[in-house]
């Protein structure tokens, strides 16, 4: 063991030692807090958040203007040429890669938009048949259709409609031991018997 002597003590744990202690983050949570507190440590301070950062589009490099490599056809390609071919390969195969994946982009946007379309027209004719029916049974509710075909009687006298309504009284009906004699809808009417 090391005597207890200053020299033998770690240069951290050394009181007389101006070095800070060194923060260590032993999880994620303590990591973003102490970026947390770092940001609060100076609110007045400009964040800046990189552009980049939050949206990360795959865009097409702009092919270069001079081509200093040429790859040729001859048999004596030496050993250092292989890497510039893989590069030259890779990017190739990553630019067709990012034009099929735009091209199924489109056509599945288009195909989305056809069926949002023919959503849309379906929904229109189902509510357009649904207010149909509302305004007809509105219609007659209010007492100004009489017929099918929807054209206005003129009169819209509701106590004629109601008549037509009413059931009318079979014959041999018996109303306080008197027998009704058979009528028309048009005849029928309130009776009130008065019990003198």
């Amino acid at each position: 063991m090391s005597e207890p002597i200053p020299e033998s003590i770690p240069t951290s744990q050394d009181p007389r030692s101006k070095r800070p202690l060194k923060r260590r983050a032993l999880t994620p949570v303590t990591q973003q807090a102490n970026q947390v507190e770092a940001l609060f440590a100076k609110p007045d301070r400009e964040i800046a958040i990189p552009s980049g950062a939050l949206t990360k589009k795959n865009t097409l490099q702009a092919p270069p203007e001079i081509v200093a490599n040429v790859q040729g056809s001859s048999a004596g390609a030496g050993s250092g040429e292989f890497h510039v071919y893989k590069a030259s390969r890779r990017r190739e195969y990553e630019r067709v890669k990012m034009m099929d994946e735009e091209v199924a982009k489109e056509q599945a946007d288009e195909e989305f938009e056809k069926k949002r379309e023919e959503m849309r027209k379906k929904d229109e004719e189902k509510t357009g048949k649904n207010r149909k029916r509302r305004e007809r049974n509105k219609k007659k509710k209010d007492g100004n259709v009489n017929r099918k075909d929807g054209a206005k009687d003129g009169t819209g006298d509701v106590n004629k409609d109601a008549k037509n309504m009413m059931p009318s009284p079979r014959p041999n009906d018996q109303v306080d031991g008197h027998a009704i004699p058979a009528t028309t809808a048009e005849d029928v009417g309130v009776i009130i018997h008065d019990d003198d």
